[in-house]
């Protein structure tokens, strides 16, 4: 009520007491939060738990055996140190005792002991190559012809093998001769060494002179061959280079081989193909033209080239197919063959043979089967680019190394025919045919001395037993490196199989190389090489070698990763808890 001032009296009368309502709601939700949520039940908490390590349970006792037997990668056995020791030399240091038999008709048996002798010592005099010897044996002093060959005066049971005679050596003298001369028979392995009567060596003769004459025929026969071995040897593994290493301390070096020899048999063992158990021929025959569109191809290869097959069946096997091409142009980038008034030729430069073939055009099948093809094309050329030769040599033919031959055939053409023949005849394709034979003897890698055929390929036989040898110890060594550089490469069964058979045709090889066995041991040698090859190139182990472990992590993480981080997680947790239940059940019992 207003007082007397005019003023608002203030109101004296008793208050109630006064709430502050500003912090009411705010005690409220402390006491909420401090509340928190009610307990778990102990009947979740064990369900979460069994649930969790549940889950762990499948993932341990049944996911990683089921993954580690499905993902185990299976290695068999193999003798790594044996295959090493292979590829190393340490196991076969490879020799080549040569046998030559000596037939002495005319010759008292002590004459002719006493000349085999001295003739043996002439021969470790000119050797310089101890891998590589010859060892000559006395055939029975009665005169049987050839077949005194087989009767070789060494003690052997009936059931073991002799030795490869690798030259028969005969001894016949003839009258009116002042110094001893020699023929090599162009089709056997037979010496003849014609002498005077009076150079029967005195058995008080150290050196003879007859003797001497035939340790420098032979020697000069297998000179060659030595030579050729030797570079493989070099150029091989570790035991062919120590080897060689080691007959080059012994001896001397006046005898040895010639640069121009070694640069030789460098150059024909580049252009020779690779060995192969079967290798297959084409013969094409190509015209730019219509003519000629048929010829006597069956005739022509049963007549000059099947008997040089057969010789070379001991080696390799060879099927032989044909074809017929007309209208086969030259390559549009090839130079075109320039007219010579010189010559009265058409020519072809010498650099422009290696565009000759018109890859693009001509059906020429880079491959047969299994083995490697070797290609020989007969090219008989337009009446207007006829004759057609080599700029430089005027040769009608040449070698592709490691891929065939070409051989230019130019049909003889006169006013009155100017033109091509229809037909080809056996006898028109007999020059061409005899140029394949020898390009096919040099892409095989045959000696190109001495002029016998038979001789030079028991050479060929001794070459390829090395080579082979070498080639599978090599892969035998390479395998057991890959198999150790990648512990996760697969080995299969079938491999170890074939790696056993490899090693065992190599042991077998090496024993018939020591006794002289040539033609067992090319056949050991071509089973241990076929073998290391197919263990080498297994499908399932060169898989493994572009799958590298970078690339098993590229596949499980994204797979394993969203799954395992909330199981590792939740087993942390649950980890967590049963140690804090164990820690605050230890303090209430204290």
């Amino acid at each position: 009520m207003p007082d007397k001032d005019g003023g608002v009296a203030s109101s004296t009368a008793p208050q109630g007491p006064i709430v502050d309502t500003a912090n009411t709601p705010t005690m409220t939700s402390a006491k909420a939060i401090a509340r928190g949520p009610p307990p778990e039940k102990p009947e979740a908490i064990r369900t979460r738990s069994r649930v969790i390590f549940a889950f762990w349970a499948v993932i341990i006792f049944l996911g990683i055996p089921i993954w580690w037997q499905t993902t185990s990668i299976y290695r068999a056995s193999i003798p790594v140190d044996e295959m090493i020791a292979w590829a190393d030399g340490k196991v076969c240091r490879p020799v080549f005792p040569l046998e030559i038999v000596v037939q002495t008709p005319s010759m008292q048996a002590s004459d002719a002991q006493h000349l085999v002798r001295t003739t043996q010592h002439a021969l470790d005099d000119l050797n310089e190559f101890s891998a590589h010897h010859l060892r000559l044996k006395l055939a029975d002093s009665s005169p049987q012809g050839d077949n005194s060959t087989n009767s070789i005066t060494a003690e052997r049971g009936d059931n073991e093998q002799k030795a490869d005679v690798a030259l028969t050596v005969r001894l016949l003298p003839q009258d009116n001769l002042g110094a001893p001369t020699s023929e090599l028979h162009s089709y056997s392995t037979e010496l003849d060494i014609f002498y005077p009567p009076n150079h029967v060596p005195l058995p008080s003769s150290s050196n003879p002179p007859l003797s001497t004459f035939i340790a420098d025929e032979l020697q000069s026969l297998f000179s060659e061959e030595q030579a050729t071995i030797t570079h493989i040897l070099s150029q091989g593994n570790n035991a062919g280079s120590s080897l060689q290493q080691a007959a080059n301390a012994q001896q001397p070096a006046r005898n040895a081989f010639s640069p121009q020899l070694m640069e030789s048999i460098s150059r024909r063992l580049t252009k020779s193909l690779k060995y192969a158990e079967t290798y297959h021929l084409t013969i094409s025959l190509f015209t730019p033209g219509y003519d000629p569109s048929s010829w006597d191809i069956e005739a022509a290869i049963q007549e000059y080239l099947t008997p040089l097959l057969d010789a070379l069946s001991p080696i390799s096997n060879f099927s032989v197919d044909t074809q017929v091409q007309l209208y086969a142009s030259f390559s549009p980038t090839a130079p075109l063959p320039e007219y010579d008034e010189a010559q009265g030729a058409w020519t072809l430069k010498k650099e422009d043979l290696s565009a000759f073939i018109n890859a693009a055009e001509w059906p020429l099948s880079p491959s047969i089967g299994a083995g490697p093809t070797i290609e020989f094309v007969l090219y008989v050329p337009a009446p207007s680019q006829s004759p057609l030769v080599v700029k430089e040599s005027g040769a009608t033919s040449w070698l592709i190394p490691q891929w065939g031959g070409v051989a230019i055939l130019n049909p003889p053409l006169t006013p009155e025919n100017p033109y091509n023949p229809h037909h080809l005849s056996k006898e028109s394709l007999e020059s061409s045919f005899l140029t394949f034979s020898h390009q096919l003897l040099t892409l095989l890698g045959t000696p190109s001395t001495p002029p016998s055929l038979p001789f030079r390929l028991q050479t060929l036989i001794r070459i390829r037993a090395a080579n082979l040898l070498l080639s599978a110890s090599s892969t035998m060594g390479s395998l057991a490196r890959l198999t150790q550089s990648l512990p996760s490469i697969p080995i299969p069964a079938t491999v170890a199989t074939s790696i056993s058979t490899t090693l065992s045709h190599l042991a077998a090889t090496c024993t018939h190389l020591k006794e002289g066995r040539f033609s067992a041991a090319l056949a050991t040698a071509r089973v241990a090489e076929k073998e290391a090859e197919r263990s080498f190139f297994e499908k399932s182990m060169v898989g493994q070698v572009y799958f590298p472990d970078e690339h098993k992590v590229a596949v499980y993480l994204p797979l394993l990763g969203p799954i395992g981080v909330p199981l590792v997680i939740s087993l942390m947790k649950e980890l967590k808890r049963i140690v804090a239940d164990r820690k605050a059940k230890k303090s209430l019992r204290s």
